[in-house]
């Protein structure tokens, strides 16, 4: 997997610059444990912290093609599966290799393809090759956005790195965040491109940058497109199985142990069938790891969204596909505690986690490290395949407004009750939530005859692809590789996307169920008791003790008057929130939430004392 980083400077010569360069690339040494390597030459100084997967004994980097006209070098992060395949074209075309790296192949399809070696990659990357024949940087992120990359652009050139913590790490990069990064902060969407930090850009999935003497531009090498689509129920779902069914076993390849992360619903439980499927035809057994609280089956009970526990239906599939499997329970009082905060703040280098589904998801993958490398994971069924109960909400479904925010936050206003009102006059969330949400469904592509229901699910399903599937692998990317996992997502191949996307919502939703083409695609290798199942969200501790924590933490706060946390969260609502008896508030959740959301901030700021330009 790995984290890079780097730093080009056209009027200045970096070949002293090593302590910058190293302190950029130290601040990513949790993505790539196993090896750390810098590369500085005039212009241009690249870093790059190693997770080993593939190839652990050559691989090395940044890695450096000598040519006649000067070094090609290269710092990447992340698994182009179709390696093998490529390899073997490009020893065709009269290509050496001196290891097995996918690493090496990818420089090589850059010395032969130029930009053109986007087309040619299969998988989840980010990556930057500086082009000492011409003096320029290239940068390029995988069509989903399944790994992350950005940048930073200066007077004289540009930084980048995996996180924005290693451009941060750069004397010339100032930690400020001004309206408009606070108002992606609170509104709870991801806008492509946006990194929050003053200055600093996200490179947009299914992009690429270049960046010479003139500057740094971005260009789109890939979007979903509108396609008709010709195949019946039946053959859509054999289709979809293929091609779930192949995404596995691409992502199964590697030289470390592997294993899956299962909670029992639909979408991990298809994944762990492919899974089971292909390693059995070699012999091999599926490791898969759930995540449970202390407690949680007493704590438990249903509502209209939490229909049932995860834990009787990880048994069921444990049982039918006879994985090792191993369950992880964790405890609220850890999950509380202010040491765990700091860590999934600091991973995520900002203050937009999601509480203890955040803790308990890095507390889950510290388990699985001293097991296993790498993870198979089931993200981004739900937005391929319109799994959210809002997609079948016709109230919801047309409105005018990210579906989701209106149904965390409700139909008439999209404001957060803890803002001071002077800040929040002047965020006006609600109206930037709206020119939000024009702009997204502008970008929604067309297809001539489509009627306007089927036109409007294709605006949802772009919606979720495209502004809401980003926050959720940002959140699995970054505390998987805060303890060096790395986590693969078979759903986000960009063959899968491009086929579910087409996919006409009559098949979608069959029979009145959401997500009917993968249930169908699924059955094969699925329990039935999971097929049936209603999706059920990522579990959260249900212990009391939990919010008991959170409130003496945020009452503890208020004895700072002084701190810049006020600025941001109003103390009188900090207040209540600290005070009222849970039981007694007529939102618990929203409560929860707010506590969450004052620690968080309050941690932010004392992590990285931003620059709040308010």
């Amino acid at each position: 997997m790995c984290g890079i980083a780097g730093w080009i400077a056209f009027d200045a010569d970096l070949s002293h610059q090593e302590e910058t360069i190293n302190g950029m690339t130290r601040s990513l040494r949790t993505r790539g444990p196993d090896a750390s390597g810098t590369w500085v030459d005039g212009h241009a100084a690249l870093g790059h912290q190693r997770l080993a997967v593939i190839d652990l004994a050559g691989g090395a980097q940044p890695m450096t093609a000598r040519t006649p006209d000067g070094p090609v070098a290269m710092t990447y992060s992340g698994e182009v599966y179709n390696f093998v395949a490529l390899r073997q074209h490009l020893r065709g075309r009269g290509h050496p290799f001196r290891t097995a790296s996918d690493t090496e192949v990818v420089l090589r399809a850059y010395l032969e393809w130029g930009e053109g070696l986007v087309e040619h990659l299969t998988g989840m990357y980010a990556f930057a090759i500086w082009d000492g024949r011409t003096d320029r940087l290239l940068l390029v992120r995988d069509r989903l956005g399944v790994k992350p990359l950005y940048y930073y652009p200066t007077p004289d050139g540009v930084l980048f790195g995996s996180e924005p913590k290693a451009v941060l790490a750069h004397p010339e990069a100032e930690a400020a965040v001004d309206h408009d990064g606070l108002r992606e902060i609170f509104l709870g969407v991801k806008t492509p491109g946006a990194a929050v930090w003053r200055g600093m850009r996200e490179l947009r999935p299914g992009c690429l940058a270049t960046a010479d003497r003139r500057g740094v531009r971005e260009h789109t090498y890939w979007r979903l497109t509108a396609r008709s689509h010709t195949e019946d129920a039946d053959a859509t779902a054999a289709h979809v199985g293929e091609l779930l069914g192949g995404a596995v076993r691409e992502q199964l390849v590697a030289d470390v142990p592997r294993c899956l992360l299962l909670s029992g619903g639909l979408d991990s439980s298809a994944i762990a069938g492919f899974a089971a499927g292909a390693l059995n035809g070699h012999g091999e057994r599926l490791r898969t790891f759930s995540v449970d609280f202390q407690g949680h089956a007493d704590h438990f009970t249903p509502d209209h969204h939490n229909v049932s526990p995860d834990a009787p239906y990880v048994q069921e599939v444990v049982k039918h596909l006879g994985t090792d499997h191993a369950d992880i329970v964790l405890d609220a009082g850890d999950l509380a505690s202010p040491e765990v905060r700091r860590a999934a703040v600091r991973a995520r280098d900002l203050p937009v986690g999601r509480g203890d589904m955040d803790h308990s998801l890095l507390r889950l993958f510290t388990a699985i490290r001293e097991h296993s490398t790498v993870a198979l994971s089931g993200e981004g069924a739900d937005e391929m395949f319109g799994g959210y109960w809002w997609f079948h909400d016709a109230a919801l479904r047309a409105g005018a407004g990210f579906p989701w925010l209106t149904a965390a936050l409700g139909r008439a206003r999209q404001e957060r009750a803890f803002l001071p009102q002077d800040l929040a006059d002047v965020l006006d969330l609600p109206g930037y939530a709206v020119h939000r949400y024009r702009e997204a469904v502008r970008e929604t592509p067309t297809l001539d005859g489509e009627g306007p229901g089927q036109r409007r699910s294709r605006e949802l399903l772009h919606l979720h692809i495209t502004r809401s599937l980003g926050g959720m692998l940002e959140r699995k990317d970054r505390l998987s590789m805060a303890v060096g996992l790395e986590v693969r997502v078979p759903f986000c191949d960009h063959r899968v996307a491009e086929y579910a996307f087409n996919i006409p919502w009559s098949l979608h939703a069959a029979q009145g169920r959401e997500k009917s083409v993968l249930r169908a695609a699924a059955r094969p290798v699925v329990p039935q008791s999971v097929l049936l199942r209603r999706k059920s969200p990522y579990p959260m501790t249900r212990d009391e003790r939990y919010v008991s924590a959170l409130q003496e933490q945020v009452r503890g706060a208020l004895a700072e008057p002084g701190h810049p946390v006020f600025a941001l969260f109003d103390r009188a609502a900090a207040a209540r929130a600290g005070h009222v008896a849970p039981a007694e508030h007529p939102r618990p959740q929203a409560l929860r939430a707010a506590l969450e959301k004052f620690l968080d901030l309050r941690t932010w700021i004392d992590l990285y004392g931003p620059r709040l330009r308010i």
